[in-house]
């Protein structure tokens, strides 16, 4: 190829119709807290410059697909040849191993189980990701790989600039992509999460004592001396009567409770 290749070049865009357009037509596009991470992350890597190229690409439809999956999200981005660009952004997926710690951790949190099974992203999931020594969103170029097959040598070039305003939109539309993409998707994990928290509540209940079943002969007898103990139950027997909102009943002049209290004490004396 001679070095005048570039003059040859066509520069000017291929409009397409029925591209993918981000919703956000003017101003910031990333609106959830999770989606401004994602751009956070970026720019931390030195990449923040070079995005705003793929604004106006992302908002004119030029993304004419968009896929994601585990460890990879994929997309067709047309530019000035007459064949699309295949744009691939790349990311370090979690283990099973990994998930099941990180699981683990979000279900011992009541408010983050409550979050996620309702289809929120909890303000606070990248802490608990840190307890198990994980981080949700890449934090260097080994986590995070980019590539485009346009001539342009710069990361990210314009078209995978585009791709990422998308991922970022479809992260605001659901953020369990973000985890599907790190390698657990939003069904498999809301069903271990309900199956860790089913564990917990079907878990063995602790020793309360002996059934009532089992002591009803002794229960109403009289209780054996005891020194500088308060008085149980079974020493007062009516005692069950004071710690019931006053029954509003009178019979000839008096509280309904008055008429109860001998047979109360009657049951202990006379077992």
């Amino acid at each position: 190829m001679s070095d005048e290749w570039w003059r040859t070049e066509p520069t000017k865009t291929i409009r397409v119709e029925g591209g993918i357009r981000t919703r956000s037509q003017r101003g910031d596009i990333a609106r959830t807290w999770w989606s401004r991470r994602f751009f956070e992350v970026l720019e931390s890597l030195g990449m923040g410059g070079r995005l705003e190229r793929g604004k106006r690409y992302a908002r004119a439809g030029q993304v004419l697909s968009l896929s994601l999956s585990t460890s990879i999200a994929v997309a067709q981005v047309q530019g000035s040849r007459p064949e699309p660009y295949r744009v691939r952004i790349g990311v370090k997926a979690f283990t099973p191993e990994q998930w099941i710690e990180v699981e683990k951790a979000l279900a011992g949190q009541a408010l983050f189980m409550a979050k996620l099974l309702a289809g929120e992203m909890p303000a606070d999931i990248e802490a608990v990701f840190g307890t198990v020594g994980l981080k949700l969103f890449p934090d260097s170029s080994r986590e995070l790989s980019m590539d485009c097959s346009c001539p342009d040598w710069e990361v990210p070039c314009k078209h995978l600039a585009a791709a990422c305003y998308l991922l970022a939109e479809s992260f605001d539309a659901d953020p369990f992509e973000m985890l599907a993409w790190r390698g657990r998707g939003r069904q498999e994990l809301l069903d271990h999460l309900r199956a860790l928290r089913d564990s917990t509540v079907n878990a063995a209940p602790a020793d309360i004592g002996e059934p009532l079943s089992s002591v009803l002969d002794s229960f109403w007898g009289k209780p054996s001396p005891r020194t500088g103990d308060a008085p149980a139950a079974a020493d007062k027997p009516d005692a069950l009567l004071d710690q019931l909102d006053p029954l509003p009943v009178i019979v000839r002049g008096r509280a309904l409770v008055e008429f109860l209290r001998p047979a109360y004490r009657t049951m202990v004396e006379g077992s």
